[in-house]
C-alpha cells in the first residue's frame, strides 16, 4: 500500500499529546483525515500544531513523543490508496 510522509515543518521537540496527562492526538493504526492534528512541535516555548496533509486508512509514527526533531524529518506515514 502506498504511503505519504508527514514531515516536520520546523526543528524542535515533537509531542504526540497536547499535555503530559492527556491522551495522544492520534495513535499508530488510527485512520486520519487531511487537516487533523497529529502532534505539536515546541520551538523556544512556543507550540505549533502539526496537521496531516493527506487522508488514509492508517497512521504510523516514526517520531516518538518528546523526541527532538529536525525540519524536514519524517514524523509519520499515512497509508493512502487501496
Amino acid at each position: 500500500m502506498p504511503v505519504h510522509e508527514i514531515r516536520s515543518p520546523l526543528p524542535g521537540t515533537f509531542y504526540r499529546k497536547p499535555s503530559p496527562d492527556a491522551a495522544a492526538f492520534k495513535n499508530d493504526g488510527d485512520p486520519i483525515a487531511a487537516g487533523e492534528v497529529i502532534g505539536l512541535i515546541e520551538v523556544m516555548k512556543t507550540f505549533h500544531e502539526v496537521h496531516a496533509d493527506a487522508s488514509g486508512a492508517g497512521l504510523r509514527f516514526l517520531a516518538d513523543d518528546n523526541e527532538p526533531i529536525m525540519a524536514g524529518q519524517v514524523i509519520a506515514e499515512v497509508e493512502v490508496g487501496a
